[in-house]
């Protein structure tokens, strides 16, 4: 007879289902799980740290970089902190424009987790399906902020700039010949809100073909039914939010329990599974396609109904005055200069703000001490409780579950090292 005894096995940092630079040490017996330690802290930025030494609008782009593939929702957790202490009402229009960004967001996000956890358990196509329709959403980051990813977008105050007139397009080159211009250019000759409208009437059937791919499909089902199951108790204890803790059935979502912005004029549902397992959670982040859908369908709709209006603060104490007043008027370009030197001073005092998050309750502390910088900032990400759990998870169940259960997290590292 073998013998067959206990093992210690490195999982990452440098694997591909890692989700970035994970190292997890699994004690092993044969190939069941007997221990799962997570070991974080390889992707260490000391953003936190660096914000105490920024004037506050400085920190944005930092947000970005936090969970890298839901820029716009970190930022907002960020600015609303600051809104907050500042006791500023953003302009109605910048919060339409707000709402619409972070479901975009939403979705942008879930179908990076969609691509790579399907990939993960080893279904091929679902990558390059979700990756097709990132590079419209990407496309929309790029019309409004001119960066497809880091978009730096939100402001204390409002957003950066309206929504443009005309979406940029493509040219002919020896790649491309006119007539394939032309069909590219199809949906792109009118404004960005054509654009948004344009991806929201089909992305519905994009959603359809991804369920024809999974949500029936018996291997799918085999590695993700009954694997990684979390009751509502032990999700609520171990401070799941977000998907992680609908999956396992119970209806918390800060859009609705704690509404931001214009979250509570908006109409739209809580999905939420019953199981607690890998296929429920896979099941609720599917139906928040849907929803998210319906969100921007209705924000579009609004903006196009007030197409005037300020997207930012006239305060141009906290706001920077337009180029052209700063060409031409003194006052104007000094406040243009101070503001980007020295930035604007917040009263004494601290403020949590949070947003509901692609994945889960971001939340941002912020101290001050009546400086131009924070005193302190501290950033409550929601994958950091989730990657907790991994022990938990993943105890009993087989090597090739951890990818899934990796999967079911959705956790990006940039968030979780900090």
């Amino acid at each position: 007879m073998p013998e067959i005894r206990n093992y210690t096995l490195n999982f990452g940092p440098q694997h591909p289902a890692a989700h970035g630079v994970l190292r997890l040490v699994l004690e092993m017996d044969g190939e069941v799980i007997q221990r799962a330690d997570p070991h974080v802290g390889l992707l260490h930025r000391g953003t936190e740290k660096l914000a105490e030494y920024k004037p506050f609008n400085q920190s944005i782009p930092y947000m970005d970089r936090l969970d890298y593939v839901s820029m716009m929702c970190n930022e907002h957790g960020y600015v609303l902190a600051l809104e907050k202490l500042l006791g500023v009402e953003v302009p109605e229009r910048a919060q339409y424009i707000r709402v619409m960004f972070d479901e975009i967001t939403r979705i942008l996000n879930h179908l990076m987790w969609l691509g790579t956890h399907a990939l993960d358990v080893g279904a091929m196509t679902m990558f390059l399906y979700c990756f097709r329709e990132r590079e419209d959403l990407m496309d929309m980051y790029e019309a409004v902020s001119g960066a497809r990813m880091h978009a730096a977008y939100y402001r204390p105050g409002g957003v950066y700039r309206d929504l443009p007139d005309h979406m940029p397009r493509f040219k002919k080159s020896k790649y491309i010949d006119a007539k394939k211009v032309k069909l590219l250019n199809e949906n792109r000759e009118g404004s960005l809100l054509d654009f948004i409208d344009d991806f929201t009437d089909r992305f519905p059937a994009y959603v359809d073909e991804y369920e024809t791919l999974l949500t029936d499909n018996r291997i799918w089902k085999q590695r993700t039914v009954d694997i990684a199951v979390v009751s509502p108790e032990r999700a609520l204890q171990l401070g799941f939010t977000g998907p992680m803790l609908r999956g396992s059935g119970i209806e918390w979502d800060l859009r609705k329990k704690q509404p931001y912005e214009v979250y509570d004029k908006m109409d739209f549902d809580i999905p939420v599974g019953k199981n607690g397992d890998c296929y429920d959670r896979y099941l609720v982040r599917v139906e928040e396609f849907r929803q998210s859908n319906r969100i921007i369908k209705q924000c579009s709709k609004w903006l196009r109904e007030n197409p005037d209006g300020p997207v930012m603060l006239d305060d141009h104490k906290l706001t920077p005055p337009s180029r052209e007043n700063m060409k031409g008027d003194m006052e104007s370009l000094i406040h243009h200069f101070k503001l980007f030197t020295e930035g604007y001073t917040l009263p004494k005092g601290e403020a949590y703000a949070a947003v509901e998050h692609p994945k889960g309750e971001f939340g941002v502390y912020l101290v001050t001490d009546g400086a131009n910088k924070p005193y302190r900032l501290k950033i409550r990400a929601p994958g950091f409780a989730h990657i907790s759990a991994m022990h938990e998870m993943t105890v009993g169940h087989m090597l090739s579950d951890v990818t899934t259960v990796m999967g079911t997290m959705d956790v990006v590292f940039g968030e979780i090292d900090r």
